[in-house]
C-alpha cells in the first residue's frame, strides 16, 4: 500500500478507536496504543517506522507548541517551584535511583553478563521524560483538581527537554569514555537549557509582536506554526534543547501573543487549529507505539523487563515523595493522595522509545535495552494508564463527577433561561413584539427554569458538599479580585514594588490552598478552570480572549 494510503487509513483506525475510546470510557491513547498492538499482530498493513526524525521534525514540536500555548502562565508560576523541581533535579535523581537499581538486579539475572551502571545510567535517562497525554484527559473527564492537572502537564513539559538534554550528555559522555563529574553535566546541561530558552523566547516574542499588527486568522495560525517548529529547529541546530525552545516560544505565544495581537475570532480559529493538529499527532504516535511493539520479544525478555519497571516505579515514587516533603516545607504543598497520584501517573511514552531506537548501532546491550524501554512503556501504558481512574475514585479526589455534571448541567439551563427572560423583558421594553407573544415564551423559559430546579433537588448530592463547593468558588473569585486591585494600585503608582510583592506572595499562597484542598476538605468546582468564570453549574467553555 503506498504511503498516502496508509496515513489515510491510520487516521480511519484512529478515528473508529477515538468513538469506541469515548464509548466505554477508556482513556483514548492507551485504546490506540491497544488497536496498534493488534493490528500490528496481525500484520494488517505495513506503517511507517516511529524515528527519531520522524517524531522530531514532525510531531514533538506540534505536541509541545499546542500544551504549552494552552498552559496558564499565572497557574504554572505559582507552581514552579513544585514543577521545576520534578522536571530538573528530579530528572537527575530518578536516573541515579532507576541505574542504581537495575544494574544489581540485571546483574543477578544473568541475562547480560558486564551490565554495569554506566548502561544502566543510559536506561534511566530514556525513561526519565513522563508523558501526560492520556493522564490529563482523564483527569478532564473526572473532575480532578486544576492544581494538580498543572502539576502532571507542567512537569512534562520541562522534563521532555531535560531529559532529552540528559540523555544526550550521559550517552555522549558513556560513548566517549569520559567521567560523569557533576561539574561537567551541570556545565552542558545549563548550556543547553539556556540556549534553549533564549532562542524560544526571542522567537515566541517576534511572532507575538506581529501577531499584534495583523488581524489575520491564517497568517497568524501560520506565525505560531513558524514559532512552534522554526524555534524547535533552530536551537537543536545551536545543539540546544529544541524542546524547551518550543515551550518557551508556546508560553510566550499564548500568554502574551495571543493577548495583545488576537482578536476574539482569530484566538478561536487559532486554538481550534492547534487541538486538531495535537489530536491528529497524538493519534499517529500512539497508534505507532502499538505497531512497533513485539509481543513475542518481550516475552522472551519479561525477566528484564519487569525489573525495569520495578526500577522505574520505584525512582519515581522516591522522587515524588522526597519532593512532596521537601514542598511541604514551602507554600507549594503537596496533599499525600496526590503525592500517590503523581507517583502512579507519571506513564511513559513514545519519547522514550524513539531514544532507544536511537542508539549507536555498536552500543553495548542495545537491543536489551530497547526491549526494556519498549516493555516499560507498554507496562505504563496499559497497567497505570487504566487504573488511574479506579485510583482517583478510591484515594476520593473525585468524588461525584457525575452529579456534578447534572448539576452542573442544571445550573446551566436555569442561567441561559434566566439570560432568555432578561433579553424578552428588553424586547418589551422596546414595545417591538406583541405582549401576548412575549408572555407566553417568557412563560416556556419559565417552565425551564422550574423543571431544572426540580431537578437539581432531586439530585442526591448533599447540601453541605454544595454549599462547600460554593464558598470554594466564591473565596477564589474574591481572591481574583483581591489580586486584580493590588496590580491596578500598582500601576497607579500607589504601591511600592516591596508591598506589591508581598501582598502578591500572600494572595497566590492562599490560591494555592484553596487549589489544593488544603484549606478545605472538598473537591474542586468542576467549572473552577478560569478566575472569571461563572459560579459552579454555569454552561460554557473559557474564553480565553477574556
Amino acid at each position: 500500500m503506498e504511503s498516502e494510503g496508509v496515513f489515510i487509513l491510520m487516521f480511519v483506525v484512529a478515528s473508529a478507536v477515538a468513538i469506541v475510546a469515548r464509548r466505554i470510557d477508556v482513556p483514548y491513547t492507551v485504546a490506540l496504543v491497544v488497536a496498534g498492538l493488534v493490528l500490528g499482530s496481525l500484520h494488517a498493513f505495513e506503517p511507517p517506522h516511529l524515528t527519531k526524525s520522524f517524531l522530531f521534525t514532525i510531531c514533538l514540536p506540534g505536541l509541545l507548541f499546542e500544551a504549552a500555548f494552552h498552559t496558564d502562565f499565572g497557574e504554572f508560576w505559582r507552581n514552579r517551584l513544585a514543577i521545576i523541581s520534578l522536571a530538573v533535579p528530579g530528572v537527575v535523581v530518578a536516573v541515579g535511583i532507576t541505574a542504581g537499581i537495575l544494574a544489581p538486579l540485571i546483574d543477578q539475572l544473568q541475562v547480560a553478563g558486564g551490565f554495569t551502571w554506566r548502561h544502566a545510567m543510559v536506561f534511566g535517562a530514556l525513561l526519565a521524560a513522563t508523558d501526560p497525554i492520556a493522564v490529563v484527559g482523564l483527569f478532564k473527564n473526572l473532575g480532578a483538581p486544576k492544581r494538580l492537572r498543572m502539576l502532571i502537564e507542567g512537569e512534562s513539559l520541562l522534563n521532555d527537554g531535560t531529559s532529552i538534554v540528559f540523555f544526550s550528555i550521559v550517552l555522549g559522555l558513556v560513548v566517549g569514555g569520559a567521567d560523569l563529574t557533576v561539574r561537567r553535566l551541570t556545565i552542558d546541561f545549563v548550556s543547553a537549557v539556556g540556549v534553549g530558552i533564549l532562542v524560544g523566547g526571542a522567537g515566541g516574542l517576534a511572532v507575538s509582536e506581529l501577531m499584534k499588527r495583523i488581524d489575520d486568522p491564517m497568517i497568524e495560525i501560520t506565525l505560531t506554526t513558524v514559532a512552534a517548529y522554526g524555534t524547535f529547529v533552530a536551537a537543536e541546530h545551536l545543539h540546544s534543547s529544541g524542546v524547551i525552545a518550543t515551550v518557551t516560544a508556546g508560553m510566550l505565544c499564548g500568554n502574551y501573543g495571543a493577548r495583545i495581537g488576537m482578536s476574539p475570532s482569530t484566538r478561536v480559529a487559532v486554538e481550534t487549529f492547534w487541538e486538531y493538529v495535537a489530536f491528529a499527532l497524538n493519534s499517529v504516535v500512539f497508534l505507532l507505539i502499538g505497531f512497533e511493539v513485539h509481543p513475542e520479544a518481550m516475552l522472551r525478555s519479561w525477566q528484564a523487563i519487569g525489573v525495569a519497571y520495578i526500577a522505574v516505579v520505584a525512582a519515581r515514587a522516591a522522587v515524588i515523595a522526597t519532593a512532596s516533603a521537601l514542598l511541604g516545607l514551602a507554600r507549594e504543598r503537596v496533599p499525600r493522595t496526590w503525592s500517590v497520584v503523581l507517583a502512579w501517573g507519571g506513564l511513559r511514552g513514545a519519547l522514550s522509545m524513539v531514544l532507544a531506537l536511537s542508539l549507536p548501532a555498536t552500543f553495548p546491550y542495545r537491543d536489551l535495552l530497547i526491549t526494556m524501554t519498549f516493555g516499560v512503556v507498554v507496562l505504563s501504558l496499559l497497567l497505570q494508564g487504566l487504573t488511574l481512574a479506579p485510583l482517583l475514585r478510591w484515594l476520593g479526589i473525585v468524588r461525584g463527577a457525575e452529579l456534578r455534571a447534572e448539576r452542573e448541567f442544571d445550573r446551566g439551563r436555569m442561567q441561559a433561561a434566566d439570560a432568555a427572560i432578561q433579553e424578552l423583558d428588553r424586547i418589551a421594553d422596546t414595545h417591538y413584539a406583541d405582549g401576548g407573544v412575549l408572555d407566553a415564551v417568557r412563560g416556556a423559559y419559565r417552565s425551564r427554569i422550574a423543571a431544572a430546579e426540580q431537578h437539581l433537588q432531586s439530585l442526591p448530592l448533599g447540601r453541605e458538599d454544595m454549599q462547600r463547593e460554593e464558598q470554594l468558588w466564591l473565596e477564589r473569585r474574591l481572591l481574583v479580585v483581591e489580586k486584580d486591585r493590588v496590580i491596578e494600585m500598582l500601576h497607579r503608582g500607589l504601591l511600592r514594588q516591596h508591598t506589591y510583592d508581598r501582598l502578591v506572595a500572600d494572595i497566590d499562597a492562599r490560591l494555592l490552598g484553596l487549589d489544593s484542598g488544603l484549606e478545605h476538605d472538598t473537591p474542586e468546582p468542576a467549572d473552577q478552570d478560569a478566575p472569571d468564570a461563572a459560579p459552579p453549574g454555569s454552561a460554557g467553555k473559557r474564553d480565553r480572549s477574556s
